[in-house]
This record gives structure tokens, sequence and C-alpha cells, in this order.
């Protein structure tokens, strides 16, 4: 590792990780917008008052991502309805009936051939985030005069040409050719959608259009911008909370009979905690990233703090508070919204919480128990605590291979309940919640945040999970070297996440569109 301390303290060395090396990459896969990208993609083309769709076909997971999982995602007949409907309710609020404006033109009647090839060569480079071929636009510009001639009302055939653009595949769905280096239409979305999680804006879009965004120059100029767009904030969060199935919190329910906090509410604040420390980490301060499982500073309203046992900082909305020295509180791993996510309705679950610490922190793979398993914890009886009943589960070696090296870094979350309340004792017996994690011991919760943020499977892992999101499959054989150089580059700038998302976008292998 490279990590270079004075970066930490606020000054900037330059670090020049060597040559980038040369690698095989897989061919690009046809990718289906997310459901979050599709309602950023829709809003930044038509503004935030939108109405957005609600009933989209559910996105599919690969890796814990969804951004992969769309190169695998099959669009069911059900999900095209859904499109369909989709596409009319959006085309309904810009040129539906007792509409205005909408259009580039003021058409001198319902079939003017020239305002319509106008609105589509226009909407057009929006929808479908590329020049569109004569071809298209002879036939989009057709529906707009015959549909409008019939209708007696140029804005009907608009609206229907957009009805059609906006349930189109061109738009639905991110195409890359392959092989050899991304052109650069292709290359502007890859950029977009990695950085900002939406689609090209105009100035990409023209820097694409003219040629301009395959020097590196410009791509250096265009990504310094993006970088420093607000929308990055909004791709930085939203990265993270796919990472972490933060959508999960949506509608989870705990049972009222066992948690006095659990609510809606609780966990929709838990929800913006975590995204708000993750972007002051990554955007407003430029911190080290391993300081995620370690620090203090987290963002709380009135129901967060009364679960952390602090005081409210505020009687209404959220503030930025420094939890106390001694608490056992502390990182990513003290979030409500990581414990109870990692958890059943009524207790805890160390499984499941380390799982999280395994599979989602440190990129470590755990194969899921055969079908035939009885996964079902021991009760109370002479076991009181969730170690004890683990440790007669354990005994059985079908068990064992999988509870071990879960179990022994999860049990150090012990001291949160299922709702994320601290707790020193369950069913009246000490709760120990010691261990040891690849070779470092800690003695809780707080020295397992410590022993994460010096393992350097913690670094390495989002390096390769950043990667993926890039470029949009998982990480093959052939990457594992450009991998490796962008985790050295992040190590000797300080770990700094926002510095390798602008490492990943400068890099040559980022507009590979497959090895030829």
């Amino acid at each position: 590792m490279h990590w270079i301390p004075l970066l930490v303290l606020g000054c900037s060395p330059a670090y020049d990780p060597g040559p980038e090396p040369a690698v095989v990459t897989p061919e690009p896969a046809l990718r289906r917008l997310t459901i979050r990208q599709y309602t950023n993609t829709l809003q930044d083309l038509y503004g935030e008052d939108l109405v957005l769709p609600t009933s989209l076909e559910p996105d599919t997971r690969l890796e814990g991502l969804a951004s992969l999982g769309a190169a695998v995602s099959a669009t069911s007949p059900l999900g095209v309805e859904r499109y369909e409907r989709a596409a009319d309710l959006v085309a309904s609020q810009l040129l539906g009936e007792g509409t205005t404006g909408g259009l580039p033109c003021d058409p001198s009647g319902p079939a003017d051939s020239a305002c319509a090839r106008q609105f589509v060569e226009a909407e057009g480079m929006r929808v479908f985030r590329r020049s569109l071929t004569p071809e298209e636009i002879d036939r989009l510009a057709g529906l707009v005069t015959t549909v409008g001639s019939q209708a007696g009302d140029f804005r009907v055939g608009a609206f229907t040409a957009l009805t059609a653009m906006l349930q189109s595949p061109h738009f639905v769905y991110r195409t890359e050719h392959a092989p050899g280096t991304l052109d650069a239409f292709e290359l502007a979305s890859r950029l977009s959608y990695f950085l900002w999680d939406g689609p090209p804006d105009t100035e990409l879009l023209e820097a694409a259009a003219s040629g301009a965004l395959l020097e590196p120059d410009m791509k250096r100029e265009q990504v310094e911008r993006m970088v420093a767009d607000a929308r990055f904030r909004r791709g930085v969060r939203d990265f993270f909370g796919e990472l972490y199935h933060l959508e999960g919190l949506d509608g989870m329910t705990k049972d009222p009979n066992v948690f006095s906090h659990a609510s809606p509410e609780l966990w929709a604040s838990s929800k913006v905690e975590t995204l708000a420390v993750i972007e002051d980490l990554v955007v407003d301060r430029d911190a080290d990233y391993r300081t995620l499982m370690t620090s203090r500073r987290t963002y709380v309203d009135h129901r967060l703090a009364a679960l952390y046992e602090i005081p409210a900082p505020t009687l209404d909305g959220f503030a930025w508070v420094e939890l106390p020295e001694g608490t056992g509180r502390r990182g990513l791993l003290g979030h409500a919204s990581v414990l109870g996510l990692n958890a059943h309705p009524t207790r805890s679950s160390a499984t499941r919480r380390g799982k999280f610490i395994r599979g989602t922190l440190l990129c470590q793979f755990i194969p899921p128990p055969p079908a035939d398993v009885d996964t079902s914890i021991p009760e109370a009886s002479n076991a009181p605590t969730l170690r004890d009943r683990l440790q007669v589960h354990q005994e059985d070696p079908t068990c064992a291979s999988c509870h071990v090296p879960l179990d022994s870094v999860g049990l150090a979350l012990e001291n949160f309940d299922g709702e994320a309340r601290w707790r020193e004792r369950e069913n009246d017996a000490r709760i120990d919640p010691s261990g040891v994690v690849d070779g470092l011991p800690f003695d809780d919760a707080v020295g397992l945040g410590d022993a994460l943020a010096s393992h350097e499977d913690l670094t390495t892992c989002i390096t390769e999970q950043l990667y993926a999101y890039a470029v949009g499959h998982p990480v093959s054989n052939g990457e594992d070297e450009v991998v490796l150089w962008l985790h050295d580059d992040f190590a000797g700038n300080g770990f700094s996440v926002a510095h390798l998302m602008e490492a990943i976008a400068l890099s040559d292998v980022f507009a590979k569109g497959g090895t030829p």
C-alpha cells in the first residue's frame, strides 16, 4: 500500500501510480436503466416537478448491484406494458391535452414537416442520448405529421412521437457496440451514468457530437466539470445506496411488541443519516474512505438521537453531531440503517451483519447454505446469548463452514439489537462482542471498526466495486491488474473516493467496449 499520511492532513502532493496496464476486457452487454437511473433520467430531461411512474420492471441484482444486474435483466411482457404506460404518463404532462410549450418551433399547421423534423432531431438527441440516424428522423417525423394531420393538431402528432421515443429500447436501454473503443456518445453515457447516475447533459452531448470528447484533454475537462457539478452528489449517494441496499429501508417493519423505536419514520431518518455521512465524506470533506469505519461524526434528527441515547441537536430536522467518546457506537457499523437492515423483524442477526461486513465491505465470498440445511437458531434455554446459541449451531460442520467466518465478525455488533438500540445484556447474560477478523483482534464494535479500517480488503473492495459499477460488469480475470493499479492510485491519494472515481473515468480501460 502507498498511503501518504500528509494527504489526510490536507496536503496534496502529486502521486503517480505509473503507466496504466493493458488489460483484456469483456464485451459490453445491453443494459437496461435501473429504476433509479430511469427516474433520474426523466427528471433531468423534464424537471423535478414531473409526476414519475411508480410501477416499473423490478431491478435485478448481480454481485449486490442493480447496475450490474441491468446487463442480465430481461423485460417481461408486463414490463413492456409498464414502460408503455410510463411513456404515456410523461408525454401527457409535456404535450398532452391542455399543455402548452414543449416544442422547439411554432408549427404552421397540423402536418408541418419542417417543425416535425426540428422537434424529432432535438428531442431525439436528448432521449436517445445520441444523434438520430436519417432513417430514424424520417420515421419519427413522419409519425408526427401523419398523426397530426389525422387529428388536426400538430401537438397530438408530437405527443405520439415522444411516447414512441420514451418506450423505445434506445431510451430504456444503454447500448455499447463492441469490440474496441466506445464511440463519443457511448462514452458520454458511460461517464454520466457513472458520475451522475443520470443522462448526459447538453454540454456533454455537444462534446460527443463534435467528437471532441474522444480527445484526452476534453475528456478530462468534462470529467472535472462533472465531479464539480451538484449531480455528482446524487451519483455518489445512488452508488452507496445501491451498494448497501438502502432501498430496503422503505417499508421495512419490525415487531412493535419487541422494539419501541422502530417506525417507518425512523428508517427514513436512518437512510438520510447514512447518505449524508457518505456525501459529506466523499464530496464535502474529500476525506479518507477508511474513516467511514471509525468516525464519530454523524447526522441525526430527534428520532435517531433518541435511539442513540444522545441529546437531540435540534427539534426540527437534522444536524451534525459528534457521538460521545466512550460510547460503543461509531462509524458506519453504528448506523441504524445498516444495523436494522441486517437484522430480523424480532431480533438481531450476527449472520446477516457478518455477511454485510464480509461480502459488501470486504468483497469476501461466502457460499450460500445448502438447500436442505436447517438455518434456524436454537431458542434461549441454556444458551441465553446469540453467541451461545450460534456456538451450538456451529457444532454441525455443514453449518460451521459458513457461520464461523460470518458470525465471528457479526457478533461484534451484538450490543445493538434488531432496531439498532444499544444493550449490554441479552436474556440477563452479558454480551461478549470480542473476536478476530482475518488475524486482526478486536474487543467490541468500535474495535471492529478500527480493524476494518486497517484491513487492506476494505479499500481494494471499494475499488473493485466502483470499477465494476463504472464499466457495467463484474471484474474479470483479465482486469485484475488495472484494479490493482487503480487501488495503488487510490492509496497514493489519501484514499479519496472522489479521486478514485475521477481516475476510473479518466482511465483508458473505462473507454473500452471490449478487447478486439
